[in-house]
């Protein structure tokens, strides 16, 4: 099977290239070449995904069985892919977001039916509309989509919505026993998966013939709530979480950039049912629970000094919404 990632060396994608390398699938990776990820076994085709004419030509003496879109975020980016891959694969698969689920949910059960509407995050209306462009392409003109909607995945990110993802800025602060916070009262549901899972349920997706127009999320069935995510965390870190909490309508006023990835998101409990990427990719099971992979991310971050981005600027906004918030 000869299948072409765009991207291929992110936070989500790596662990899925290694996988398919590993499965024997012929695997090409397109990208700027500019990361210092290589995937050993992968074949790099070195291009601009935004530049689409130079693209046709560097791509122009290759069909694929899966094109594989791990950073479209926009209707022109699925637009150009189309243009790029229409009669040229059997398969091309957009890798959307859970987020775009309708928040506020109606039900913290979520199913690939649930409603997509996302009034908090433009983020999420971006990847909705990219699935309705595409969906109509597949009705319209058979364009062969198939959608995948991620929740909160992770590998070489720190997965908590303040002071982590690139920045290492909380490990930091919980080292140290300093404050923290997390938002709300701690008690939402949610769930973390580790990029190892995902590509165990994904690469099952990869020309599976009755999977054109259907759309799956890949989720684990671990539920913890977010003090449970965040104790988890330090206690890889060995130290205790000290934590404050905030109402997440009181932090995205301090923070507008916020107001999506909580509000749009984290601030609600959600129960992602898996039975359907179950039902088509039946050996997939995630095996990994969040207090063993956040240890060996935390172990990736510290294998290298320069991973350990602590901003001060983090720290003082930490601080001062803290302190105004016991004052008040």
């Amino acid at each position: 099977m000869k299948v072409l990632f765009i991207g291929g060396t992110g936070n989500v994608s790596t662990e899925v290239s290694k996988l398919c390398v590993k499965n024997e699938i012929d695997l090409f990776l397109l990208n700027r070449g500019k990361r210092n990820v290589k995937i050993e076994g992968a074949n790099e085709i070195i291009g601009d995904i935004s530049d689409i004419e130079s693209c046709i030509k560097v791509l122009e003496n290759h069909n694929w069985d899966v094109v594989v879109n791990w950073i479209a975020f926009t209707k022109q980016d699925v637009e150009n892919d189309i243009k790029l891959f229409s009669g040229k694969t059997k398969q091309y698969i957009f890798i959307s977001s859970a987020s775009a689920y309708q928040k506020p949910p109606s039900s913290p059960f979520i199913t690939e039916s649930t409603p997509l509407k996302n009034p908090f995050w433009q983020y999420s209306r971006n990847k909705i509309e990219c699935e309705e462009t595409l969906m109509n392409e597949y009705r319209n003109n058979d364009f062969p989509v198939t959608i995948v909607r991620p929740s909160l995945t992770y590998d070489t990110v720190i997965p908590v919505p303040i002071g982590g993802w690139t920045e290492y800025t909380i490990v930091d602060r919980i080292k140290k026993g300093m404050k923290i916070i997390v938002h709300g009262d701690g008690t939402s549901l949610w769930t973390i998966m580790h990029a190892k899972d995902f590509a165990k349920g994904f690469i099952g997706l990869l020309g599976h013939q009755q999977v054109i127009g259907e759309s799956f999320h890949i989720t684990s069935d671990e539920i913890l709530t977010w003090n449970q995510i965040h104790e988890a965390l330090a206690e890889a870190v060995g130290n205790k979480a000290n934590i404050v909490h905030i109402p997440s309508e009181v932090l995205a006023e301090y923070d507008e950039n916020l107001t999506g990835g909580l509000l749009g998101d984290k601030a609600h409990s959600v129960i992602f049912d898996n039975s359907k990427i179950k039902r088509y990719v039946p050996n997939f099971t995630a095996t990994i629970p969040f207090k063993q992979g956040i240890k060996n991310t935390i172990d990736w971050f510290e294998a290298d000094q320069k991973r350990q981005i602590i901003k001060e600027e983090t720290n003082d906004w930490f601080d001062k919404v803290i302190s105004d918030f016991e004052k008040h």
